[in-house]
């Protein structure tokens, strides 16, 4: 996990003995919601803005965790309107990662396990993988990013299939035909 990033906070829906269901983030994107309104910030739903040129100020979420003091450093700053983004996860994600993998030259076992992470993460369709929260402040973005940690394992995992595509493009076996025409 990078430094930017967060995982969902425990009390999120996150799986474990006692509460078996998986990790969504609407219920925390509601909180938030009604958090800024009530901080008198306007709310503006736009497009994630991490990978925007303007330049980036990334909150330290593993040090301070808590997106009501990020809301709290925006007002003092004498922000207006805060841009909140969400990202649902489609599984038509697995079906293009799983697009990508067949043409990939791996071994049988590797490839089934990949195939087998990819299909798990089916039964995260329609949750709330991620949320974004930025405002703009003297040229910055000053950006909040939570993410739930099945949705950065799926991010590795086709980070990993993204490379094997690339790897397997510049593979040299494909027949060795070269054609002076």
């Amino acid at each position: 996990m990078s430094q930017r990033e967060r995982k969902a906070p425990p009390n999120d829906g996150a799986a474990n003995e006692t509460n078996p269901v998986k990790p969504n983030l609407d219920t925390l994107k509601t909180e938030i919601e009604h958090y800024l309104e009530e901080s008198g910030l306007a709310v503006f739903y736009g497009y994630s803005r991490a990978l925007e040129s303007t330049p980036a100020v990334y909150w330290d979420c593993d040090q301070y965790p808590d997106y009501k003091k990020f809301v709290e450093a925006a007002r003092i700053a004498g922000v207006r309107i805060m841009v909140l983004h969400q990202r649902t996860f489609m599984s038509e994600q697995v079906d293009d990662a799983l697009e990508q993998l067949a043409g990939c030259n791996l071994p049988r076992e590797e490839r089934r396990e990949f195939e087998q992470r990819l299909t798990e993460m089916r039964g995260y369709d329609g949750f709330v993988c991620a949320i974004e929260l930025s405002f703009d402040h003297e040229g910055r973005v000053f950006l909040f990013d939570l993410r739930t940690e099945w949705y950065d394992e799926l991010t590795g995992i086709l980070d990993e299939i993204q490379v094997l595509t690339a790897d397997s493009d510049d593979d040299p076996t494909m027949g060795g035909y070269f054609s002076k025409n």
